[in-house]
């Protein structure tokens, strides 16, 4: 167990842990239930979400052996059978508007045995849920070939016009039936929704009529695969045509090693629509240069180059040495779609060269982290602040439009407030433009404790900034409110000469701060003044006006101070 731990983790994988059936239900259900069930030995292996190569036992297997030496890597090859004896799939226009992708592949004389093909149909499985993404950009169909004959036809139609016996069921539905069948199906049930509002189905025929499956949902009864299955039908329909190639290039790669002659892969012509045709599966080689000094750079090692390939090759990359020893050229095979950048070739020559072999280096740009004088000022005030009575808060940043125009008496187009294009809830539809509302919607949630309530928050808000590159741009406020029987305004103003007194902001006109009448929409009128400092206005202070106070279900009046601190960094 040990070894093979080390050996994943060389590789790259991680050997999550290593269990049994009985194990696990045990941990699950209890040990009750676990009586009974297996105590074979389970390893379960993490694998690189990129790495679809990598999710059946075949894969990994030959991932390994590669890896250690032991074979070489296999050579993927389609036949291309003899012109009027290959199948042929062919597309109708009708299949564009549900999904108009379908690609296929034939695998002959394979051996089955029971792993094998829970293999099989566990790879398609795992398939589904990772590249697919749940069936939505592609859905795979095995069947057995000699229970149908070609060609077959890819096309869509109305629900109540397709009838057939769906997989493991015993009478034939239509579509439509089948459908309400499977809504209570708890597997299945989760792949409904991607066609069950479109006018048409998709579904795949033979020559005869007979249905092989109505993707993503279900396959015929009739083309089911059994352990005596010898040839086999591969079809991947879909959304998106590079992700259902590479599907079906992991799928025939994976299990060609069962046929008759291993790693063959008989072609299959697909004709579009539009009367073109291509050859299915692609399994595509393609190479790539590298230079060995840019692999040592990114790596932090140095290797010769021929020693590079020789990681490289062990990686399922075959290299060798080209233009006298200064590149590589790499071929990346079939099973590597994960494969699409130099980068991508790096990393596998890191994992290769094992990542517990690079040497560990002091970095050559020494810094020393420090606060952002932003941040350090919050927390100073905040220590101020706390120190003068006041209890910190600390609300949402996102609100509803309401929040912050109409409970304030104002417009929301006056707000210049960020929207969010799809909001979840009503609370949080824009991006707050000010502190106001929160304090005051937890001066709410609060109105059972003591009077009076002496609120503070330092936090970001957001409005809207043609100028940068974002369109928005953050602004950190000092909010404070003071809630009793009587406005309290004295407090409020003693709390900003404090506040200023802190900031060594001295009460002058020339380099300090002043205050100056004016008004507010949320504000009481005659009741309000604007902060001026540094040559600036930073804010307002003063009552709130008692029609905001209702709008927030409060019943006592408040003053509230609320000034912008970035001018005194």
């Amino acid at each position: 167990d040990e070894e093979f731990d080390e050996l994943c983790f060389e590789f790259g994988l991680e050997l999550d842990e290593i269990t049994s059936e009985k194990d696990i239900i045990s941990k699950e259900k209890g040990e009750e239930k676990a009586k009974g069930a297996s105590d074979v030995v389970l390893y379960k292996i993490d694998v690189p979400a990129n790495r679809y190569d990598l999710l059946c036992l075949e894969g990994l297997v030959r991932g390994l052996q590669v890896f250690k030496e032991r074979i070489n890597l296999p050579r993927y090859e389609k036949i291309i059978p003899a012109e009027g004896e290959g199948q042929r799939l062919i597309i109708t226009e009708q299949t564009a508007q549900v999904r108009p992708h379908a690609v296929a592949a034939v695998l002959r004389n394979v051996t089955f045995t029971k792993d094998r093909y829970d293999s099989f149909i566990d790879l398609q499985e795992k398939l589904h849920q990772n590249i697919c993404r749940k069936r939505a950009l592609v859905a795979i169909g095995t069947h057995d070939l000699d229970t149908i004959t070609g060609p077959f036809t890819y096309t869509a139609k109305a629900p109540s016009e397709i009838k057939f016996k769906p997989l493991n069921q015993s009478q034939e539905y239509t579509a439509s039936q089948i459908m309400d069948l499977y809504r209570t199906d708890s597997h299945l049930r989760h792949y409904l929704h991607l066609i069950e509002n479109k006018p048409r189905y998709p579904v795949i025929y033979d020559s005869n009529g007979v249905v092989l499956s109505m993707p993503p949902i279900i396959n015929g009864d009739h083309t089911k695969i059994t352990l005596n299955t010898r040839n086999v039908f591969i079809e991947c329909t879909g959304t998106d045509i590079t992700k259902a190639k590479i599907v079906l290039d992991i799928i025939v790669t994976m299990f060609s090693e069962y046929c008759e002659k291993p790693f063959t892969v008989e072609a299959v012509e697909v004709v579009y629509p539009n009367g073109k045709t291509h050859i299915y599966p692609e399994l595509a080689y393609r190479t790539e240069k590298v230079k060995p000094e840019y692999i040592n750079k990114k790596v932090g090692i140095s290797e010769t180059p021929s020693s590079l390939a020789k990681l490289l090759t062990r990686m399922c990359l075959k290299s060798h040495v080209t233009g006298n020893g200064n590149h590589l050229e790499v071929e990346i095979p079939p099973t590597r779609a994960d494969i699409i950048h130099a980068c991508d070739i790096v990393e596998d020559a890191a994992i290769a060269y094992g990542y517990n072999n690079i040497q560990m280096l002091i970095p050559k740009t020494y810094t020393i982290a420090n606060q952002l004088p932003l941040n350090k000022l919050a927390e100073l005030l905040r220590l101020d602040l706390a120190a003068a009575g006041f209890t910190e808060a600390l609300t949402f940043a996102l609100c509803s439009q309401e929040d912050i125009a109409d409970k304030l008496r104002t417009d929301i187009s006056a707000t210049n407030a960020v929207r969010i294009a799809n909001p979840k809830t009503a609370e949080f539809q824009v991006a707050r433009t000010t502190l106001l509302p929160g304090l005051l919607k937890t001066i709410a949630a609060n109105r059972k404790m003591p009077l009076p309530l002496k609120l503070f928050e330092i936090s970001d808000i957001v409005v809207k900034d043609p100028n940068t590159d974002v369109g928005a741009r953050n602004y950190r406020h000092l909010c404070a409110i003071y809630y009793n029987k009587s406005p309290g305004f004295e407090i409020i103003h003693g709390l900003l000469d404090r506040v200023m007194q802190v900031l060594e902001v001295p009460p002058n006109e020339e380099n300090g701060y002043t205050i100056k009448a004016a008004e507010g929409t949320a504000f009481f009128p005659g009741r309000c003044a604007e902060v001026f400092a540094k040559g600036q206005s930073i804010g307002k202070l003063g009552v709130v006006h008692p029609d905001v106070i209702t709008k927030f279900e409060l019943t006592m009046p408040c003053s509230v101070l609320e000034i912008n601190i970035e001018p005194f960094v």
